[in-house]
């Protein structure tokens, strides 16, 4: 057995590609669309997975897009969605910078969550050891839920 991807369920395509791709810094691998079932499918890898993921199909991320409206609730429902990332604090900058909130913010060097455009949570950790706390994330309060 081996992991291949997580799927969640987007409500404005463009505004979530935006989301993972030019804000969180995913990469699109492959997209299918459905004309009989009426969705859209994009699977996205981090930048170190994108070899994998062309390869193997794994581990990815995909994004439902149904082309009918639907109503969907929770958000949180299965947990979080977690990447490694090089520099916390680097990203955390970058994506205030771009307009998403910091729910979570890296108090201690390691950890932080923000929310999709469709509430997705998910966490954020900093490769190898913390960094040392710095401002102003050292005393930044939450934001929300996470």
């Amino acid at each position: 057995m081996r992991y291949l991807h997580t799927m969640v369920r987007v409500h404005d395509l463009e505004q979530s590609l935006d989301f993972y791709c030019n804000k969180l810094g995913l990469v699109e691998i492959r997209r299918h669309e459905s004309e009989n079932g009426r969705f859209t499918l994009i699977f996205l890898a981090a930048p170190e997975d994108k070899e994998s993921g062309e390869k193997t199909k794994a581990p990815l991320l995909e994004l439902t897009y149904n082309w009918d409206p639907e109503e969907y609730s929770g958000g949180r429902n299965f947990g979080h969605l977690a990447f490694e990332v090089d520099d916390i604090y680097a990203l955390c900058q970058s994506l205030m910078d771009n307009g998403v909130t910091i729910n979570r913010p890296p108090r201690d060097g390691h950890m932080a969550f923000v929310r999709s455009p469709d509430g997705i949570s998910f966490e954020l950790l900093q490769r190898g050891d913390a960094l040392p706390a710095q401002e102003p994330w050292a005393s930044m309060p939450n934001t929300g839920s996470w």
